[in-house]
């Protein structure tokens, strides 16, 4: 699969996952239904991406991962564009401890969960979230993560 990643650090928290990890992730998700991707993550810290998620979700809090959908008008460029992920580092790494995961398994999950809502999956109605939540349960097994949803109940995860 080839895919364009472009990788935007926004912020100063301290070990983050590097290139390398995204494009892994954001390929194990994608290259299934996708020959050829192109993405953003921006990484980014609680100010910005409170003030995202009050902007495109009305909610105020910084919250753990928002994706932006391409908007291209069909017909219209024949681009791979998918859109962009906004993760919040802070807000990443307070979920891993609070729910007992590894930083490392944590960010695999939201980068997987984000590129499934760029590809049109999601997790408003219940029998979508179960299927969106058992492909990244497959996913993340892949890469020899553990179940993402064990012991614990669903992880808030958002879109706008």
């Amino acid at each position: 699969m080839k895919l364009e990643l472009d990788l935007q650090l926004a912020s100063s928290a301290g070990a983050l996952p590097g290139q390398a990890d995204f494009e892994r992730w954001c390929r194990t998700a994608l290259s299934t239904r996708r020959d050829t991707a192109e993405l953003t993550i921006r990484v980014v810290d609680e100010d910005e991406g409170r003030e995202l998620n009050r902007d495109w979700r009305g909610k105020d809090y910084a919250t753990n991962v928002l994706s932006f959908v391409a908007d291209i008008p069909p017909g219209i460029l024949d681009i791979p564009l998918l859109g962009d992920l906004v993760i919040c580092a802070p807000v990443v790494a307070r979920e891993a401890a609070e729910q007992g995961k590894t930083s490392d398994a944590h960010w695999a999950h939201l980068v997987i969960h984000g590129c499934l809502h760029l590809l049109g999956f999601d997790h408003i109605e219940d029998d979508e979230a179960e299927t969106m939540e058992a492909l990244e349960r497959q996913l993340l097994a892949s890469l020899g993560y553990p179940d993402p949803y064990a012991d614990h109940e669903r992880t808030e995860l958002h879109t706008p």
